[in-house]
């Protein structure tokens, strides 16, 4: 019924306004716009009838009474889609001529020439109406400014809106059912080639398939994409890309080409469709960004569709690798490269209290920081805790667990080793063939032209120049380039420690004979995480979390900065108490106690200097000297000027060290002497008020 209805409109209208008297003398007085538009570049080669009907118009708007001085026709917008006014700059002319008046009739072959956004053509039908400036097609001339014009128009337009987005839709279709195949004909990258049947290849030239093999065996070696460039260009070798042409050049690699050969799942024989999404940010954005999307969300992948150059497996190692080497590992909860700091569960280590990765900090000395919380809500520092007792305990973890494996590391190292030495001296020899054949035809072109034509020769002889300029510079970086350590070079004991690696990595372990980066990659080879959580102040609970989901977990005592700090403080101090009484002296108390668990606030075991100041503090003598300050005639100690003065003697200290008491050791008794005078500690008195700054003794 609704269909009926709208063709009994369209008919009658068509009827009414068919005719030209809507024309007045206002409207001819004022110019004639023929607007011509073609939807892409294809069209404008293609559909040539459609291009000739529209500039047919011209010869319309005279039959309307327009002298043919008076029509403008505006044609910029030729390959241009209309289901935008952005990057139109006919249609955007058009309106400016309309807002100043200048137009009486537009004439378009139909509207959706015009536009086919009704965001874009009511507002030129309001314009057009205040300007008082028609509107013709095809089918008749309207007046955007009459009720009837403006309802014929504006169903055009939406029709014209929906019909876009059915051949949208159409389209859109068609291309997913056969991407869905794996049959949609993408852009390969460098390395794969569609021939004329479309089936996908490998390229042809053998130096570009062993370069991109070069690429995924560096990577799977040294596992960083920023190593895969140090060592390209540590060889002086070059990359092959894809020119907007489609043609094939060589160029000096960078982290971005080597990322995009790994990242690429072509690579794998995988199909992909549906890696990025384009995103308009604002109210108008002239050039959307694309966002590339994680795997997961893939809208289409079809693996086994073109000739691999890895294995799928490898690519999703490859792309875990690259996650976890993510620079930005404290946001994205990434582990981060293995890098030269001290801290050696850097990128791997996390808080037992609030589950986040935890940072290292190198300030006064190494120790873990959680500051997650604290920078998200300005919260005290979670937990921070000392990471030498921790490290030394995962690697004594590590050790063990590798002891009883037999590896002969030796032999596989060499033969990796043989074997890139391999392929980078055929990447050498490809990179020079290829070189030698661009001289040679370099050569052939100059001595084929004409000598008379200088402009032609003159530019053939520059380019067999430059190539014999790059084939001399590969030449000589090759002959001068560094050899790597060859076998025969490597120590004997290290040759037998590497073929037992596992009894005799604790001994290279130890001798620095391993980097801090080689010692971080080899822990996280068999650990996948650790946590830690100070469950008193002086013992951190620490689970280690083992590649394959085994989990060892032990109590560790750390350094704390006071005795009081530790929590058995008061049992401690009680047991070093009574076998004092008892006479034991101090060094067999600290042997005993030190095999019952004990320790000093700083150490590992308890020192006799701890059992000491506690007995001390007891008034527990083992020697008369001890009960009493020493006294010595006609002078006076540190201590008892510090008793007189009800002072710490290390106040009185601390000044001698700083130069602000100038005074120098007794020679027979190794102490400073002050004079036993009223006017010593008068001058003291005076330094502790701050009425002086400095006290002299002689």
């Amino acid at each position: 019924m609704y269909v009926f209805t709208y063709l009994y409109i369209v008919w009658f209208f068509h009827l009414v306004l068919l005719t030209s008297e809507l024309i007045t003398l206002q409207h001819l007085n004022r110019k004639a716009i023929i607007y011509i538009r073609q939807s892409t570049p294809h069209q404008l080669i293609s559909n040539q009838e459609s291009l000739r009907l529209q500039y047919a118009l011209h010869q319309r708007a005279i039959e309307l009474g327009w002298s043919d001085n008076n029509i403008e026709v505006i044609d910029s917008d030729l390959g241009i889609t209309a289901a935008s006014a952005e990057q139109r700059p006919g249609f955007k002319e058009l309106l400016a001529q309309v807002t100043l008046g200048l137009v009486g009739i537009i004439l378009s072959y139909d509207v959706t020439r015009l536009s086919r956004n009704c965001s874009d053509w009511y507002p030129l039908l309001d314009l057009c109406g205040y300007r008082n400036c028609l509107i013709a097609d095809r089918d008749g001339v309207y007046d955007p400014s009459s009720a009837n014009g403006r309802l014929l128009l504006g169903l055009k337009g939406q029709i014209s809106e929906v019909e876009l987005h059915t051949i949208r839709s159409r389209l859109n279709a068609g291309i997913l059912s056969k991407a869905q195949r794996g049959e949609l004909a993408l852009t390969l990258p460098v390395g794969l080639v569609r021939n004329e049947l479309g089936v996908v290849d490998k390229d042809p030239n053998r130096e570009v398939i062993d370069r991109i093999n070069l690429v995924f065996e560096i990577f799977g070696q040294r596992k960083s994409a920023s190593k895969v460039l140090e060592t390209f260009n540590g060889e002086g070798l070059l990359l092959p890309r894809r020119n907007r042409f489609g043609d094939i050049v060589w160029r000096k690699p960078s982290v971005a080409s080597i990322i995009s050969i790994l990242k690429n799942p072509a690579y794998a024989g995988a199909f992909v469709y549906g890696r990025t999404r384009t995103l308009k940010r604002g109210l108008v954005s002239n050039q959307p960004q694309q966002k590339q999307l994680p795997m997961a969300e893939w809208k289409i992948r079809v693996n086994d569709i073109y000739p691999a150059y890895i294995s799928w497996q490898t690519y999703e190692r490859n792309q875990a690798q690259l996650m976890d080497n993510y620079a930005e590992y404290d946001r994205n909860k990434t582990r981060g490269i293995p890098r030269p700091g001290a801290a050696l569960l850097h990128g791997i280590v996390y808080c037992g209290e609030c589950g986040h990765k935890m940072v290292v900090q190198y300030k006064g000395a190494t120790r873990y920081i959680c500051n997650s919380l604290r920078q998200q809500y300005r919260v005290p520092v979670c937990q921070y805790i000392p990471a030498d007792a921790i490290d030394e305990y995962v690697v004594n973890a590590f050790l063990e667990a590798l002891s009883s494996v037999e590896l002969d590391a030796y032999h596989k190292a060499i033969k990796t080793q043989q074997q890139s030495q391999e392929t980078v001296e055929r990447a050498h020899s490809q990179q020079i063939q290829r070189l030698q054949y661009q001289v040679a035809l370099a050569e052939r072109q100059f001595n084929q032209v004409d000598p008379d034509n200088r402009l032609v020769a003159a530019e053939l002889e520059l380019r067999w120049e430059n190539a014999l300029r790059e084939l001399k510079l590969a030449k000589d970086y090759y002959a001068q380039r560094q050899r790597p350590q060859t076998v025969d070079q490597i120590p004997k004991e290290l040759k037998a420690a590497f073929i037992t690696i596992g009894q005799k990595l604790p001994e290279l372990w130890h001798n620095d004979t391993l980097t801090q980066v080689q010692k971080k990659s080899l822990l996280r080879c068999l650990i996948d995480k650790v946590v830690i959580h100070r469950v008193v102040r002086d013992t951190v609970r620490t689970r280690i979390i083992w590649k394959g989901g085994d989990t060892t977990t032990v109590d560790l005592p750390i350094p704390v900065g006071s005795f009081l700090e530790m929590t058995a403080a008061t049992e401690l101090e009680n047991r070093i108490i009574a076998m004092s009484q008892q006479g034991v002296d101090d060094q067999t108390i600290a042997l005993t106690l030190t095999e019952l668990g004990y320790r000093s606030p700083l150490c590992k075991t308890l020192l006799p200097s701890t059992v000491k100041t506690l007995r001390l503090k007891h008034h527990i003598f083992h020697s008369s000297s001890q009960s009493h300050p020493r006294q010595i005639s006609g002078y006076l100690t540190v201590p008892q000027v510090a008793k007189s003065l009800e002072l710490s003697p290390h106040w009185i200290y601390d000044r001698i060290h700083k130069g602000t008491i100038a005074i120098s050791k007794d020679e027979s008794t190794g102490l400073y002497l002050f004079p036993d005078m009223p006017g010593t500690l008068e001058q003291f008195q005076k330094l502790k008020a701050g009425l002086v700054y400095n006290l002299r003794f002689s």
